[in-house]
């Protein structure tokens, strides 16, 4: 009987699937959907809804254990090897790498814009005691000036200008659009026709911090990744600075 539900758990998530696809697939192309196996599937759903919450849920779980088996490696090889972490990222504040606070932010993002006022308060109040890294997470399904943004920023970059421009995005977040991205380039005197044509190159950057946050599981921004000698892992904003405190 056992033998016979797995069985029954495996034919009814497959056939879910090739009759979710089936529907997923662009209008033009030339598929057809099989009217005996769209009622096998209805009527297994209806007389068994407790397979597709179970596998739902088994599902769920083993996604949840992966994130988590990723997480741990990730954090392992940040306490190892802290300057594959950081790459080609933006930093500022202490060179000792010490404390190393990864930052996934979106200068579109309102919290972000709170997390930045925060975080450079720490600075100040903290200097040379952590350093800030700079990890671009556009969340560009809801905020359509998240990667034209980053894409500016990491320009700015190019001319050693990135975390002027980054302060003036989240200073002016409310007037985001390419009038901006001008006027500020302009005003930190930055090479416009390098600039311009730096925002074209700047997709491969932004994806490689993309992946990273999308391994890590995270959902949405500001995300904060602290490694230190008394801490390692995600933490909330309001945590940083007793975590610095307690580094003194």
């Amino acid at each position: 009987m056992l033998k016979i539900f797995q069985n029954l758990r495996i034919w009814t998530i497959t056939s879910l699937l090739c009759f979710s696809l089936s529907w997923s697939l662009p209008a033009q192309a030339d598929t057809k959907i099989d009217p005996q196996l769209e009622q096998q599937v209805l009527q297994i759903i209806r007389k068994n809804p407790e397979v597709i919450i179970e596998t739902v849920q088994a599902y769920q779980q083993e996604q949840q254990q992966k994130v988590q088996q990723v997480r741990q490696e990730f954090l392992q090889n940040f306490r190892t090897n802290t300057k594959a972490v950081i790459g080609d990222s933006p930093t500022t504040g202490s060179t000792q790498l010490n404390t190393v606070l990864l930052e996934f932010s979106d200068f579109e993002c309102p919290y972000c814009a709170e997390a930045h006022k925060k975080l450079k308060d720490l600075l100040v109040k903290y200097p040379n005691q952590f350093t800030l890294v700079y990890k671009h997470f556009p969340l560009v399904q809801i905020h359509d000036q998240a990667l034209p943004s980053a894409k500016a920023s990491w320009a700015a970059y190019q001319q050693g200008k990135f975390w002027e421009y980054h302060d003036a995005l989240f200073t002016n977040q409310k007037q985001l659009g390419e009038t901006l991205y001008l006027d500020i380039a302009k005003n930190l005197k930055l090479d416009l026709a390098k600039f311009n044509t730096d925002r074209n190159l700047a997709d491969k950057a932004i994806k490689q911090d993309l992946q990273m946050a999308y391994k890590l599981g995270l959902s949405g921004t500001p995300s904060l990744i602290i490694n230190s000698k008394n801490v390692s892992g995600p933490i909330q904003l309001s945590e940083v600075e007793s975590i610095l405190q307690g580094g003194k």
